[in-house]
């Protein structure tokens, strides 16, 4: 076991990033429902260090909010340093170094942008840098085509003597596929010391934080690369196609990771998870799901098809299907879709349904109650074993304010009820067909509200003759005595 010395991590997220062409900081662009900044935040907070530093500049009125934001996720400081004019990446450190003046120990330089890189590759970063007494240490990795990326230069004892930019690369070091990813650890003090050697003598005219390294090889200390196992966590992202790429291979991470944890993902090309959902054993997720923030999956549940959810709570045994739901709990051993769209604050108790074609807010749904199809329940609260006859309007909305209606227990409403709100029904009461309730109905009462029916005979063969609907009336009518005169003459 390593001994560790105190550590700090700054992350670099000040630069334009205009190859994303977007209003947007690039570092904000999300993948799996957090962003490559808030990725590299969380990667940096789990080495415990005992300071995170991120380096803001170009449109830090968007950026700076997004890293609080997360510290209060996260639950720790997270401090900012701005870097007014963005001239290279030993600039870019040297303002994060500002806000810790007085700390001694190792220090991690990463990126904003690289959101897949996971905190045990920096760990082993740290370690290997403690470990062989370092003054500087580079992780590295290892490409087929290494077009682009500053090479790792060694001596024939294969000790690290540069780091040489592409555009400043002879031709022999081209050919070198060992390249720096952008992320190191430097000894605190000698970090110190060596930005304010720095110089812009190269072809973008910039501090390049790489020249550290010459720096301290001259000055006979001692600088280290550690390899990097998966050159895929290192992979930076600059443009819409590449955040695209990043988010399948965090996709592909998430959804093994459930499956590995006792989830039957039926199509992993087709599943969608966020960074933070959480999925229990024997879940079922079928082709086409999408899975976003808070989300919660208990045991045995069955998710999709077609079905997406962000932010819910979904009881142990639920089936959802063809559903579209947000910030709502399904209880144990519901029934959820098809083609159901949950809104906020909709609660389904335990075996309970919201079925086809039922749109629900802000309402909560008692055990074993049923909203079974082509209803829309809003701002209502329906007790236990009750339900909702077909094609119902809970009507909350008088054009100014909302209002609430409360259905008792063991309640059956008939097909096509409009409930006024604010309206009570009581245990145990009944309503006909094509019911407007706009009175409370009292437990165990019949509520009706039209009058008798009327048929007006004849009236289409008088008002539409000719018309195909009066010829097939005609057809269908008994015949008359004065009809059977006729036939007779």
């Amino acid at each position: 076991m390593v001994t560790q010395t105190p550590s700090a991590v700054v992350v670099l997220a000040a630069g334009a990033g205009t190859r994303m062409k977007s209003a947007k900081q690039k570092t904000l662009h999300e993948i799996g429902g957090r962003s490559l900044l808030g990725h590299a935040l969380h990667a940096a907070a789990g080495l415990n260090p005992e300071h995170i530093v991120a380096v803001v500049g170009h449109q830090r009125d968007q950026v700076s909010p997004a890293v609080d934001a997360v510290a209060a996720e996260l639950d720790r400081e997270i401090l900012q340093a701005v870097q007014e004019e963005q001239n290279g990446t030993g600039h870019a450190v040297g303002c994060g170094l500002a806000p810790i003046p007085d700390f001694d120990g190792t220090v991690i330089v990463t990126n904003g942008d690289v959101p897949l890189l996971r905190p045990e590759t920096i760990d082993k970063l740290r370690d290997t840098h403690v470990s062989e007494g370092n003054a500087v240490t580079v992780l590295s990795i290892k490409l087929d085509d290494p077009t682009g990326y500053g090479r790792i230069v060694r001596n024939d004892a294969g000790e690290v003597t540069a780091i040489v930019e592409h555009k400043d690369a002879s031709a022999a070091q081209h050919a070198i596929n060992e390249v720096n990813s952008g992320v190191f650890a430097f000894d605190a003090a000698v970090l110190r010391d060596a930005l304010g050697k720095l110089d812009s003598n190269n072809s973008q005219g910039e501090l390049y934080i790489t020249d550290v390294l010459s720096i301290e090889r001259e000055g006979g200390r001692r600088v280290g690369a550690f390899v990097a196992a998966d050159a895929g966590e290192l992979e930076g992202v600059n443009d819409r196609v590449q955040l695209a790429a990043a988010g399948r291979e965090l996709n592909r991470r998430l959804v093994e990771d459930a499956m590995r944890g006792g989830a039957h993902v039926i199509d992993p090309l087709t599943t969608w998870i966020g960074v933070g959902v959480r999925i229990g054993r024997d879940v079922t997720i079928h082709p086409g799901t999408q899975l976003w923030g808070n989300t919660s999956i208990e045991d045995d549940a069955v998710i999709g098809p077609d079905t997406t959810l962000t932010d819910m709570q979904v009881g142990r045994g639920a089936k959802v299907i063809r559903t579209h739901g947000e910030k709502s709990v399904i209880g144990p051993n519901a029934n959820v879709g098809p083609f159901t769209f949950i809104r906020p604050n909709t609660e389904v108790g335990e075996d309970g349904k919201l079925g086809g074609f039922v749109e629900a807010k802000n309402a909560k749904i008692g055990r074993g109650s049923k909203v079974p199809h082509l209803t829309y329940i809003g701002d209502a609260t329906v007790g236990e074993q009750s339900n909702i006859g077909a094609s119902s309007v809970f009507v909350n909305y008088d054009g100014v304010n909302k209002h609430h209606t409360t259905i008792g227990s063991h309640v059956r409403t008939g097909s096509d009820t409009m409930f006024i709100a604010p309206v009570n029904v009581g245990d145990g009461a009944y309503s006909g067909a094509g019911t407007i309730i706009k009175d409370d109905v009292p437990p165990g009462a019949l509520a009706v509200s039209g009058g008798k029916q009327r048929n007006i005979e004849g009236w289409v063969v008088k008002k539409r003759p000719g018309s195909p609907a009066a010829e097939a009336a005609e057809a269908a009518s008994p015949a008359t005595d004065d009809d059977s005169a006729k036939t007779d003459n």
